[in-house]
Parts: structure tokens; sequence; C-alpha cells
């Protein structure tokens, strides 16, 4: 009986004791797979245990046995902090690299459709024209230096400089129509006066001023667009991580390691939510992005034009002409009309009969017929503008498309992070849920800051919208105001405005210290020009215009003048 006992309590030892041994064995597996794959990410494998231990240490990832020390864990949301920043980076490089090479390509083109205009023009007159067209040059390339400074941000109010264009060219006709008399630079300050009253060459200058105006603001807003697009982009890609968001990252990405189960990926919703928590403030961004993109679009749609460059090329000569015609069919009246308003000027004293001025200068006021078109030189500058202008053409469609791809793109990052390469593990049973190997139950949050509120992976406060984001978003909105002025033929810096006192015209120019680049430069600045943004959109709104913004108009504006010098000294 005795022994019988000693026997049950002998086998009864041996049984816990084993089953203590195996206990003990399970709780401390090996660490192999979590070091190796640490080790992979280029840390240090000192102070990492070979087997696990006790996590009460542990912040982030489970209290329970683990194979991470406190260390590793901070070292793990560093990494996780940074492979985010990275990833919002990656994702968002295809589009900022559009803005940024569609920004550089329309600039490029447009320069040079500039450039290309004006040498093509002052080549052709040179040759036809010679001394009689370089004593007067200098009217048309102040116009094209103006034009070109107007593109690229100048302080430069487009229908006062045509206004000033057309009142030079009236003191250089007049005075060779009227050749026999001699004029002080404050007689012909006076003629200039008499140009709107006269209207010397006709309905010219106003078709002028509304193709210019329409052609150069659609084109400079548009510039201003993409860089404003690619400025917005980049800033709001440097993505701010906050440390709800880092604990999140981590515990996605990085718990499974002090599981022992480093090759477990997460959950694909579980990658939703947690990435929706980290950038609901980006997704915020995309109403108003989108409102941008919808504007450029209509801006791109201006300056694309239906017509080609031969079919604006051709009608200009007998624009030109008449306005030319004009001014000397009624040079009689418009010479008496000056004597009476500024005094008889004094004769010259050179002796030269007024019949034969006018014959020669009859000689030289008519347009070119098809036979007379300067070729040669002058032909292959005009076939070089066509080719830029055809590129340019091609290039608008492709920027358009781009743009249509950038529409919804920060609502959509969240997805397309979790969606991208390997992240996520698409078996629903067989990937990291937040706490071990299983199916992913609570709902996906819908993007955007407020609904936030109900996210079980980050913790967001959705009563503190991010400075940096909410900037953006005035920037984009200041822009699209002026898109959509430009799309109408106005420029809102210079609406006419009782109020503001300090601005005048009705659709061009820039106010005092504009730049290209006037929302991007300071950040604050949006902000500082929203409520005077909103105030001239509102004032453009009740007198926006019907006009045609064609890109083909330029053309129109580029050539016009120097038609009218073609017929003078013909």
């Amino acid at each position: 009986m005795y022994a019988m006992w000693r026997l049950q309590v002998s086998f009864c030892t041996l049984s816990l004791l084993l089953s203590l041994s195996s206990a003990a064995e399970s709780k401390a597996r090996s660490c192999s797979d979590a070091r190796q794959a640490y080790n992979a990410k280029g840390f240090s494998l000192v102070n990492v245990p070979h087997q696990e231990i006790s996590g009460e240490h542990l912040r982030v990832c489970s209290q329970g046995y683990t194979c991470c020390t406190s260390e590793m864990e901070d070292e793990l949301n560093q990494q996780s902090k940074v492979e985010f920043e990275n990833l919002v980076e990656e994702s968002s490089r295809t589009m900022r690299t559009t803005f940024v090479s569609r920004h550089k390509k329309f600039d490029e083109f447009f320069l040079e459709l500039l450039d290309n205009s004006e040498k093509s023009l002052h080549g052709i007159f040179k040759m036809t024209y010679g001394k009689l067209y370089m004593k007067n040059s200098q009217v048309f390339q102040d116009l094209f230096a103006e034009l070109k400074r107007y593109y690229t941000g100048g302080n430069v109010n487009l229908e006062e400089m045509l206004n000033d264009f057309w009142s030079r060219l009236l003191e250089r006709m007049f005075q060779l129509l009227n050749s026999q008399y001699q004029f002080t630079d404050d007689y012909l300050e006076c003629v200039s006066k008499y140009t709107d009253q006269l209207k010397p060459f006709g309905d010219v200058p106003r078709k002028l001023k509304a193709q210019v105006t329409s052609a150069f603001i659609a084109a400079r807003t548009f510039v201003q667009g993409l860089m404003v697009g690619r400025e917005v982009a980049n800033r709001v890609a440097k993505v701010n991580v906050i440390p709800a968001c880092v604990k999140a990252l981590t515990k996605m990405l990085y718990c499974p390691y002090c599981r022992s189960m480093p090759g477990l990926k997460p959950c694909h919703n579980y990658c939703h939510n947690v990435m929706r928590g980290c950038l609901a403030n980006q997704a915020d961004l995309d109403a108003e992005w989108n409102l941008f993109i919808d504007a450029m679009l209509l801006v791109a749609d201006r300056l694309k034009g239906p017509f080609n460059i031969e079919s604006v090329l051709e009608p200009i000569d007998v624009k030109i002409s008449n306005a030319i015609m004009n001014m000397q069919d009624n040079s009689m009246q418009v010479s008496a009309k000056v004597f009476q308003g500024c005094g008889q000027p004094k004769p010259s004293g050179i002796g030269r009969s007024a019949r034969g001025i006018s014959d020669v200068f009859s000689a030289r006021f008519r347009p070119f017929t098809r036979e007379e078109m300067p070729t040669a030189a002058a032909g292959t500058s005009l076939d070089r503008l066509r080719v830029v202008w055809r590129t340019m053409q091609h290039s608008m469609i492709d920027i358009k498309e781009k743009l249509n791809e950038s529409k919804r793109f920060w609502s959509n990052l969240p997805d397309d992070i979790c969606a991208k390469g390997n992240l996520t593990e698409s078996d629903e049973d067989q990937c990291w849920n937040s706490h071990t190997k299983g199916r992913y139950f609570p709902e996906v949050v819908k993007e955007g800051l407020t609904n936030q509120v109900n996210n079980p992976e980050v913790d967001v406060d959705i009563t503190r919208p991010d400075t940096l984001i909410r900037q953006q978003i005035m920037a984009l909105r200041v822009m699209t105001n002026k898109l959509k002025n430009a799309y109408n033929g106005n420029d809102i810096y210079f609406q006419d405005s009782s109020e503001e006192g300090s601005t005048s015209g009705s659709g061009s120019g820039c106010s005092e210290g504009c730049t290209t680049e006037f929302v991007v430069v300071e950040m604050e600045a949006p902000v500082i020009l929203a409520d005077r943004s909103e105030v001239h959109a509102a004032a453009a709104a009740g007198r926006s215009f019907s006009r045609r913004a064609s890109l083909l108009l330029v053309m129109t504006a580029l050539t016009l003048p120097l038609r009218a010098m073609q017929t003078q000294w013909r």
C-alpha cells in the first residue's frame, strides 16, 4: 500500500515537471525569425533577445511574451514613420512630376512662341523695308517686351500698355502724314490724347485689346496654376506624421516582429483604417483640389482653341490694312481736329510738297498680295513658328489628360498606398489584424478628418486640423478663383473697384509687386489675398465676357501691329 502510494506520487511529480517544462518551452519561443528580419532592416542585433521575454516594458505592442525590447520598439517607431513618409512621397511622385514637367513644357513653348513671332516678323520687315523699319522697330520691340514681361509675372497693365502702343504708332504716323510741319514732344503728347476720340485706326485697337487680354490672361494664369499645383502637391506630400499615427503604423507594420511573425502582413481593411487616419487632413484637400483641376481644364480649353495657326495669320493682313488705310483715308479730318485741339504747328521748312509726301505715303500703305509675301529666311521663321504652335497644341492635349488623372488624388491616396506592392495580405484569414493572425472585423471608416472620430486604429483629434493643409486649401481656393476669372477674360487684380481705390482697368495687368508665384513664395500670402480675391471674384461674376480666349489670339496680338508698319513703309 505504501509502495503503491509512493509510485503514484512519483508519477504525479514527473508529470508535473514534464508539464512545467513543456509550458516554459511554449512561452519562451525562439526569436530567430525576428532577429533575422530586424537585422535585415539594418539594425544591430546587440541586446536583441534570442528567446521571448516578458513584455511589460512595451508601450505600443502587446505586453505578453515578446521578442522586442523597449529600445527595439523605439527604433521600429522611427522606422515606421520614415517608411510611411517614403510611401506618401513615392505614391505622389508621378502626380508631382507631372506638374513640374508640364509647367516647364508649357512655359518653354509659350516663350518660344513669343520669341519666334518677334524674330519672324522682325526678319521680314528688316529684309523688306530696311532702314525705314529699323528707325521705328523700337515701337514693336517694346510691345513684345511688355507682353513677355506680363506673361512672366511683371507688373504690366495690358490695356494701358496697348493704349500706349497705339498712341505711339499714331504719333509716328501723324508725323509722316504731316512731315511739312515740325512737332515738339509736348505737341505729340497732345496728339496721342486724341486716339480714343478720333479712332484713327478704326475698330482694330478695340478688337486687338480684347484678343490680347483674353489670350495672355489665360496663358499667364494657366502657367501660374501649374506652378501652384506643383507647389501644393510638394508641400502636402511632405506629410506631418502625428504621434498617434506613428503608434498605429508601428502596431500594423512591426508588432508582428515582436510576436516572432515578421513575415505576417496586415489585413487589407486594417491598412485602410490606419492610412485613412494618418492621411485624414490630406483627404480634406481633395474637394478644393478637384475644383482647382476643373478650373485648370476650363482655361486649358481656352488655350487649346479650335483653329490652327494658318487660319489666324491669313486674315491679319486684311485687318491691319483696313486699320492703316482708315488712318490714311481720314488723315485730313484727323489732322484738322488735332490742329484745332492742339494748335497749328510750325512749318518744318523742308521744301517738299504735301502732294509728294502723300504719294510716297500712299505707296507705302497697302497690304501684301500673296505673290509679294516675303519668302526665304522669313518663310523659314514662319515655318518654325507653326511647328512650335502645333507642338504646343499636342502638349495641351497631354496636359489636360494628366490634369484629369490627378482628380480625387488625395482622397484616394490612403487606398492607393495600401494597394501598393506587397504591403497587405490578400488572404483575410492569414493576415495581421493588430493582435494576431486572423480576420479583421472592424468597419473601414470614410476618408476625411471628421470621419476619423470612430477610427478604431488611429486616435485623431478632429478639432485640430493641420495648419499646413489649411494653407494649401486656401492657396488652391485663391488660384481657382483667378482661373475662373481668366476663363472669362478677366484678371482679378485689375477689376474696376471703387472700394479698393488702388486698381484700374477692366481685365489686365497685375497689382504692385505681383509675381507669377503669388501664392507659393510665402504661404501666408494666400490667406491675405483670399478676402480680396473673393471681393474681386464677386465683382467679376456680373460682367464676365463671352470672348473666345484661344491661344491663337496670341498670334493676332503679336503680328497685328507689325502688319501696320508693313503698309506704312511699303
